[in-house]
């Protein structure tokens, strides 16, 4: 393929499928196996190691959202990890796709297939809430204590980074979070393999790799952070296992 042959200097410009016009039911589908690479290959634990570091007080609720929320799997997960710190939380997914929103209510409710992702059949006075449309629409009353994305921020042009990040950094009350992949050829080569021998849904065969090439380096984030006006330092940029990239920041 041509983008194997053009290094990993720089972002790839490449389209995903899963980013183009398809059925409600293969949408889905797709979904619900990137489900299951999100837990084989660990994609929550940066997430929800960040949340650890905000020093939640008791009897505070904390508003959390996630952009780009997909399946909803990462809100489910810190719902059960919310539950088990004893933090009160509202949790608002939120995705311009309405088929991902759709299919974010659809395995909420679904106790057999989200059960291993954090489904709490007792929560039913917690439910998350789902909101389909542009992030920088959802203006709640009391506003937003926390935003975080996994897998999203790839996805967008480098200025549509820099404007997300604007945003998040005028919005969130308490901090920010971004969870997405690391651009390595070591990477890359790792998931197309296992991608074939898992046998994963052709979504995610064609668009795992591609999402690895579109996604950043250290100095991609370096360059992204200054662009949007953040002093040096405010934000930190930290590498996970396997093939984790985040940036976040904890304002108080």
């Amino acid at each position: 393929m041509r983008y194997e042959a053009e290094g990993f200097a720089q972002r790839a410009q490449i389209s995903e499928w899963i980013d183009e016009p398809c059925s409600y039911e293969e949408f889905r589908d797709s979904l619900c196996d990137l489900v299951r690479v999100n837990r084989l290959l660990l994609a929550y634990r940066p997430t929800l190691r960040w949340l650890g570091r905000l020093g939640v007080r008791a009897r505070e609720t904390l508003h959390i959202v996630d952009v780009g929320c997909g399946a909803g799997d990462m809100l489910r997960r810190i719902k059960q990890w919310a539950r088990k710190k004893k933090i009160a939380v509202k949790l608002t997914g939120i995705d311009i796709h309405s088929h991902a929103t759709r299919a974010a209510r659809e395995l909420e409710e679904d106790q057999s297939l989200s059960s291993d992702s954090g489904f709490d059949p007792a929560g039913a006075g917690s439910r998350i809430e789902w909101y389909t449309g542009e992030a920088y629409d959802y203006r709640p009353q009391a506003g937003i204590d926390v935003i975080v994305s996994s897998a999203f921020t790839h996805h967008l042009s480098d200025v549509e980074v820099v404007r997300f990040i604007r945003w998040m950094e005028r919005t969130a009350q308490r901090g920010w979070f971004i969870n997405d992949l690391h651009r390595t050829r070591h990477t890359y080569l790792a998931f197309r393999a296992l991608a074939s021998v898992m046998r994963w849904h052709r979504f995610v065969q064609h668009d795992g790799p591609i999402s690895i090439r579109r996604s950043f380096s250290r100095l991609d984030w370096m360059r992204l952070l200054k662009e949007a006006g953040l002093p040096e330092g405010s934000a930190a940029i930290e590498t996970a296992w396997p093939g984790r990239l985040s940036v976040g920041r904890v304002k108080r």
